[in-house]
This record gives C-alpha cells, sequence and structure tokens, in this order.
C-alpha cells in the first residue's frame, strides 16, 4: 500500500497541506486521481449519496463533473485533531443551460494511518447566482496561490 504524506497525526501545518492537496486533486475533475487519496475500502456521504471504495467514488466522481461544469473549488481548514481533519469548501460551477451555482459545504475527513481518507461526509449546498458574482475566476485547474482564500473573499 502506497502512504499519502502528510500523514496523522495533524499538525496545523501538516493539515493545511492535507486540505490544499485535496482541493488541487479535486480541481484536477480526474475522478482516478481524486480516487487515489482515498483508502480502496473508503466510505463516503456525499450530499444523498453513499459510495464505498473506490470504484464507487469514480463512478460518483465522473456523474457529478458530468453535471457541474467548469468546476471550481476553494477549501479552507477549520479544525482538526489527531487522524481527523474539518474542512469547509465552496465550488462554482454552471449547469448544460449555462445557470451559475455556488456551491457551499463542509466536510469531516478520517484518515488510516498511511494518509489516505478512510472516511468523508461532506453536507453541501447549492445557491444559484448571476454569471456577473462569480468569484473564482482562474484558468480551470489548480488554484494560483496568490487567488484569495474563502475568508479572504468573505466566503
Amino acid at each position: 500500500m502506497t502512504s499519502r504524506p502528510p500523514l496523522p497525526p495533524f499538525t496545523a501545518e501538516s493539515a493545511t497541506q492535507k486540505v490544499r492537496l485535496a482541493e488541487d486533486a479535486w480541481n484536477s475533475r480526474e475522478p482516478e486521481r481524486v480516487a487515489l487519496a482515498y483508502t480502496t475500502d473508503s466510505l463516503w456521504r456525499n450530499r444523498v449519496e453513499f459510495p464505498a471504495g473506490r470504484d464507487a467514488i469514480v463512478a460518483m466522481l465522473e456523474r457529478k463533473w458530468s453535471r457541474e461544469l467548469d468546476y471550481r473549488l476553494i477549501k479552507e481548514l477549520w479544525a482538526f485533531d489527531g487522524n481527523r481533519i474539518a474542512v469547509r469548501f465552496a465550488y462554482e460551477w454552471h449547469d448544460d443551460s449555462g445557470h451559475w451555482f455556488r456551491s457551499y459545504g463542509n466536510e469531516n475527513w478520517e484518515f488510516s494511518p498511511d494518509g489516505l481518507m478512510r472516511r468523508r461526509h461532506a453536507s453541501i449546498n447549492d445557491m444559484p447566482i448571476r454569471t456577473e458574482d462569480r468569484k473564482f475566476h482562474w484558468p480551470l485547474g489548480r488554484r494560483p496561490d496568490e487567488h484569495p482564500s474563502l475568508s479572504d473573499l468573505g466566503l
């Protein structure tokens, strides 16, 4: 099995790094890449879906990114303790009709000793936004380091 540093128990620095690595992977919108950060038997709660294992995670992410177009995500560390991290996040996307949304949420993560996530519980709410109200303006992919954080944006 491959380890996925940083490893628990987390410090403020290593938890912040873990959050940014997760954000970067999700902004790739590559389901197979994202799934490698999770144990093979990882359990999720994502909205009303409960995928279990990497294959189910990949399938869920494929469905997600086929609906949530031009997806851009920012995650921010909320709290950490031992092998657990709490995150708040927001992402912007549009549907196939061109309607924009900002989705807000919180995630609770639990990691195995090798740094792979074994549990992910996400609560997410979608808010329609006007195109001119978008705040996440960077080319698709990794958020540039100089782009404001959620706190900087007042979100």
